[in-house]
C-alpha cells in the first residue's frame, strides 16, 4: 500500500537536508511513496509582529528565490524534481552555495538537466511566490506547523531531526518508514528527544 505522507523545505536549514536526503534517496531506491514536498518559508516564520510579511518583500529573504525555482520544478518537472532538489539542499551545504543568486542556480539546474530560462520567467511571474504563501499558510494555520522540516500524514504533524545522512537506499526507507509510522499511529508520543549526542 502507497505511503502517502507531507514534508516541509527550505533549502537553508542542515536537518531538512538530512532529511529530505532520506526521502529523496528512498524514492529512487523505489520506494511506494506519495510524497506533497511543501515549501515553508523560514524567512516568514522570523518575521517580527508588526513587520511586513516575506511575500510582500522577498528581496529581503534569502531562501525565497530557492524556493520558487524549486516549486516551479516541483508542478511542471515532477519526474526532475527529486533530483533537483537534493541537488540543491548539497549545494548548499555540502559545498557552501549561496542559493540566493540567480546565477548559481542556473547553474544547478543546467548541470541537472533543466532549462533555466523557462523556471525563472515563471519565477518572474509572481505564480511561485503565491504558491509558496499559499502552502505555508495552509500548514501553519491547518497543522501549526512552526518548522523545517515538519512530517505531515492523518492530519497531524511532527518536527523530526535526523541526525545521519542515510547509507543507503534502505537505510533511508527503513528510517522515513518510521518516522511517517510514529506521526500517524502513536499519537501518545509528544516529544523525544536524546540528552547527549554520544552513541
Amino acid at each position: 500500500m502507497t505511503l502517502h505522507f507531507g514534508i516541509t523545505w527550505d533549502y537553508r536549514c542542515p536537518f531538512a537536508r538530512i532529511v529530505h536526503k532520506h526521502i529523496v534517496d528512498g524514492l529512487l531506491d523505489g520506494a511506494d511513496w506519495k510524497v506533497d514536498f511543501v515549501p515553508f518559508s523560514l524567512g516568514q516564520v522570523h518575521v517580527e509582529e508588526g513587520e511586513a510579511p516575506i511575500w510582500e518583500r522577498p528581496q529581503d529573504d534569502t531562501g525565497i528565490l530557492a524556493l520558487q525555482a524549486a516549486v516551479v520544478v516541483r508542478d511542471t518537472m515532477p519526474d526532475q524534481f527529486p533530483v533537483v532538489h537534493r541537488a540543491l539542499f548539497e549545494a548548499r551545504h555540502a559545498e557552501g552555495a549561496q542559493l540566493r543568486d540567480e546565477p548559481v542556480l542556473r547553474a544547478l539546474l543546467e548541470a541537472n538537466g533543466i532549462d533555466p530560462d523557462p523556471v525563472f520567467a515563471e519565477v518572474a511571474s509572481g505564480r511561485p511566490l503565491e504558491i509558496i504563501r499559499d502552502e505555508h499558510t495552509r500548514v501553519a494555520t491547518d497543522l501549526d506547523v512552526w518548522g523545517v522540516p515538519t512530517f505531515m500524514a492523518s492530519g497531524r504533524a511532527a518536527f523530526v531531526r535526523l541526525m545521519d545522512l542515510p547509507a543507503d537506499g534502505t537505510d533511508a526507507r527503513q528510517s522515513i518508514e518510521r518516522i511517517v509510522d510514529m506521526v500517524t499511529n502513536w499519537s501518545a508520543l509528544n516529544e523525544f528527544k536524546h540528552t547527549s549526542l554520544d552513541r
